[in-house]
């Protein structure tokens, strides 16, 4: 698909998209580890709950037509967690290679920093994902570390690989 890459705050129409986006993860990779794609409603239902929550929630359009999306949520439900966020990423997969990632998570990592965010987590599927890990780390990531075969996908144990970086001041300076 051709022309130019806007990336936009998401909207409820892009629900459709975004699931069938998902959906194709779910079935063929390991960046969820889900096993059954969730429907158009629950899907709606856990966009709804992040930017609900004030979290960035953006897609990717090119050609009127919805490409990928990215989100930020809460890295960890206790208090303790609230100035760190996690990172999701999904794009479709006839787009991948063509830095639409790239341009969703600078965006991310952007809206998270300004909304006072002070490190953002990525939990990565498969240490075999190198296109995820490498696009992590071109944008400031540094890895964490592996949680070895932490899932079960496929019929094989898969690792979740943790990457991070500081966003504004990061950990060098007390919140406002």
């Amino acid at each position: 698909m051709t022309g130019a890459l806007l990336i936009r705050p998401s909207r409820d129409d892009d629900v459709a998209a975004i699931t069938t986006i998902y959906g194709h993860h779910v079935l063929h990779g390991v960046a969820s580890f889900e096993e059954v794609p969730p429907d158009e409603a629950e899907m709606a239902r856990r966009r709804a709950e992040i930017v609900g929550r004030g979290f960035p929630h953006v897609v990717a359009e090119r050609g009127g037509k919805v490409v990928g999306y990215c989100y930020a949520g809460p890295y960890r439900a206790r208090v303790g967690y609230r100035f760190s966020v996690e990172d999701s990423i999904y794009i479709e997969p006839g787009e991948v290679g063509r830095g639409i990632g790239r341009a969703l998570l600078a965006e991310i990592i952007e809206r998270s920093t300004e909304l006072g965010y002070r490190q953002m987590i990525a939990v990565i599927g498969g240490s075999e994902t190198l296109p995820s890990i490498r696009l992590h780390a071109a944008l400031g990531f540094s890895h964490i570390g592996v949680f070895t075969g932490s899932g079960f996908k496929f019929g094989r144990w898969i690792d979740s690989v943790y990457m991070q970086r500081p966003l504004g001041p990061g950990a060098s300076a007390l919140p406002g």
